[in-house]
């Protein structure tokens, strides 16, 4: 599996999604900020949520989730996460316990024995990474509007630039 040609294969599919720039752009930014959040059992849950609260698009949540939160940048988030975390709570949480909900949380097993994994964190923890997750994933999120905004509006350019000139 080719990684580059994946991704560019699910920004295309963001950049040809129908409605309109706003709503695409914030569909993508929940997407994108969900997507770093560290409730990965709950991500596409959470962002059916917001996007039907705020009428975006679920799309383009979804397909920047996919892209931000996939295997190669769960111990990235969730280490980033972990770090804020401990850095603007009174709390603290070791990484080794972390890593053993994390194996837990991306094994096979059910929703309901990911969630009740989560839940034996306790409360400090949870406020850790909860606080260091939104902490982490604000930047991207509001970067992220901007930025799929811009690509959309710049990709709708091009195309139409080619049916004038066609």
């Amino acid at each position: 599996m080719n990684i580059a040609r994946t991704s560019r294969y699910y920004v295309l599919k963001l950049l040809r999604l129908r409605g309109t720039p706003h709503s695409i752009a914030l569909g993508g930014a929940i997407g994108i900020f969900i997507g770093i959040t560290p409730t990965i059992p709950l991500h596409t849950i959470t962002i059916l949520g917001l996007t039907l609260l705020t009428r975006t698009s679920f799309i383009a949540g979804f397909t920047t989730s996919v892209l931000v939160c996939n295997p190669l940048t769960y111990v990235p988030i969730y280490f980033f996460s972990l770090v804020i975390g401990n850095t603007l709570t009174p709390y603290h949480l070791s990484w080794a316990r972390i890593n053993g909900v994390l194996e837990v949380v991306l094994s096979d097993a059910t929703l309901q024995e990911r969630i009740s994994t989560l839940l034996s964190l306790g409360y400090e923890a949870v406020t850790v990474m909860l606080v260091g997750g939104t902490v982490l994933a604000l930047p991207f999120g509001i970067g992220g509007y901007y930025l799929i905004h811009f690509l959309v509006m710049s990709f709708r350019r091009k195309r139409r630039a080619k049916h004038v000139l066609s």
